[in-house]
Order: structure tokens, then sequence, then C-alpha cells
């Protein structure tokens, strides 16, 4: 990786980036008292960009070999998440909770992918999409459900 100074400035951007929109996200959660909340998306979609800036620019230095490829990383990070999802995920005798917590991880790990490519304005829509449907649309849910 560079050392150029404006470089290393840019990746600052890109993860303070991903920080504070995973840490939005996850504000929606903490308020409503989910077990993932603030923090937890904050340190995945933080994560997610730090794995993402490794697989574009970590990795174009070495030699021998084929050319590294830098979606593997951002794959794994995609099959990766479910793990993470799926322990937010928990029966409660023939009730299922944590559904909406495990997708809004789902959700912040690709804002810290797009954060960590530099893509703010696709980072900070899914950010704001996010929220619309955790919070309006939960209250317009149980509107529906008299």
């Amino acid at each position: 990786m560079s050392t150029d100074l404006s470089f290393q400035f840019d990746i600052l951007v890109r993860l303070v980036a991903a920080a504070l929109l995973g840490a939005g996200l996850g504000l929606e959660r903490e308020i409503h008292g989910h077990q993932a909340g603030m923090r937890t998306h904050m340190l995945v979609s933080l994560g997610s960009a730090i794995f993402t800036v490794l697989s574009i620019y970590g990795f174009s230095g070495t030699t021998g070999g084929a050319a590294p490829d830098p979606t593997r990383i951002s794959a794994q990070i995609v099959t990766g998440i479910g793990f993470l999802g799926a322990g937010a995920i928990i029966k409660y005798g023939t009730n299922i909770r944590g559904l909406t917590t495990a997708a809004s991880l789902w959700v912040v790990a690709s804002v810290g992918l797009a954060a960590g490519v530099g893509a703010y304005f696709l980072a900070t829509a899914g950010t704001l999409i996010a929220v619309l449907a955790l919070w309006p649309l939960h209250i317009l849910v149980g509107k529906l459900n008299l």
C-alpha cells in the first residue's frame, strides 16, 4: 500500500465513513433495545471497509503466481456475515426473533464494502434506506396489524 499522504487520508475517510454510517444504522437498533446495537453495527461496517481496502490495495504488490483478485475478500464478507447474523436469530418456543437484526447486520456489511471502495453516495443511500426500513416501516407495520 502506498505511503502517499493523500492516499492514506483517502483510506482514513473511507474507514470513518463506514464507521459513522454503521453506527447510524446501529443507533436505531440500540434505541429499540436490540442486542446488536450501535457498536456492533459500527464494527461490522468498519471491518467490512478494512477488508475491502485490503482486498483492493493490500495485495497489489505481491509477486509470483496469479494476479490478486480483489473480489475474493468481498465475497467472503458476504458469506461470513451470515454466521454473525445467524447468532442474532433466537427461537423462543414457536416464535423466532432477531431476523431483522440479522438482516441489518448483513446490510451494514454492504455499507462498509461501499465505503471501503469509496462509493460514499451508495453507502449513505443504503444507510438511509435501511433506517427507513427499520424505523418508520416498523411503525407502519405495527399500525396495520390491528
